[in-house]
């Protein structure tokens, strides 16, 4: 769906993707262990990398949301350690007068007057000084730099979300980060009998699931994305008045039930490329504007992860 997340997919299981829509490995210089809360455009900043360049790095499934609290990421390389400025003494250093030193010299090579380095050392224009004689010598007290004001996590391949959709993004998060969930075998079953029931394409349903999720119902976007189908809440609102209950959509049943209901709607009413593309856009957006590029490259991967799960594909 496009009001949630821009997507890149880049070479995962399926032999034939190539091309790039964001979606969620193999060894690389270093490695860094998921916390809570961090999506993949957090670490590729804090480490100086790019979105792609970890989901083809790791092989990452689904979208480029697609990581969870405890998987271990392969970076493209280790970072430096920070180096620790040394700390400037408040105000003014002492320096050991050498052979061949003046006032002037010293004034010079600090950038202070000669009449200031005389007057805090109590020396006169005719004062001597010599080789060995301590000397205090002025300097600029550095300004203290202002603390770097932390960034809410609001800004996913572009996008910029609401703070009040972000921070129940990840309160849903946290939640599902607590509960024991489906494996992905276990997932892709759920998926395909719950497809079965409401008449829809099994292969397509798992089409789209592994696209935004790669069957795994911990990923939550910070669009408020939630789960292997990556519905959110407005979306389940509308599929729970289609099935006459209320959808959990932190609920592996529920989640899947609203994606296929949703999935079931739109291949009703529009040929398989322009509801996939609606299941993405929105199908209103795609019949006012057409598919953006973004879109056209979802279609595409979509359908082809169909292709090849119709040909017997399973990931690994």
């Amino acid at each position: 769906m496009r009001h949630r997340v821009v997507r890149i997919l880049t070479g995962i299981a399926v032999p034939l993707l190539a091309a790039g829509v964001i979606t969620a490995g193999s060894p690389g210089f270093g490695h860094y262990k998921v916390k809570h809360g961090d999506t993949l455009t957090l670490i590729a900043g804090r480490y100086g990398t790019t979105v792609r360049t970890l989901v083809a790095l790791n092989n990452l499934p689904g979208n480029g949301n697609a990581i969870y609290a405890g998987e271990v990421l392969a970076l493209p390389a280790k970072p430096a350690p920070a180096r620790r400025p040394s700390q400037p003494k408040a105000g003014q250093i002492v320096y050991v007068v050498k052979p061949g030193d003046t006032i002037s010299k010293i004034a010079r090579r600090y950038g202070v007057s000669q009449k200031y380095l005389l007057s805090v050392n109590g020396l006169k224009r005719t004062s001597p000084i010599y080789a060995g004689r301590p000397l205090r010598v002025p300097v600029p007290i550095p300004k203290a730099k202002p603390k770097p004001v932390a960034k809410k996590n609001n800004t996913f391949a572009g996008r910029t979300y609401a703070d009040h959709v972000v921070a129940q993004a990840d309160r849903n998060r946290a939640i599902l980060a607590h509960r024991k969930l489906p494996t992905r075998t276990q997932m892709r079953s759920l998926i395909t009998s719950v497809a079965r029931r409401y008449g829809v394409d099994p292969e397509l349903a798992l089409a789209v699931s592994w696209q935004e999720s790669g069957w795994k119902q911990r990923v939550v976007s910070p669009a408020n994305a939630i789960g292997a189908m990556q519905v959110i809440p407005s979306t389940g609102r509308f599929a729970s008045s289609v099935v006459g209950r209320n959808l959990d959509l932190l609920k592996p049943l529920d989640n899947v039930t609203a994606g296929v209901v949703l999935l079931d709607r739109l291949t009703a009413a529009a040929k398989l490329d322009i509801a996939v593309a609606g299941y993405y856009q929105g199908l209103g957006g795609v019949r006012r504007n057409g598919m953006y590029p973004d879109t056209k490259l979802y279609v595409k991967n979509v359908l082809r992860i169909k292709a090849q799960l119709e040909k017997g594909w399973s990931p690994r």
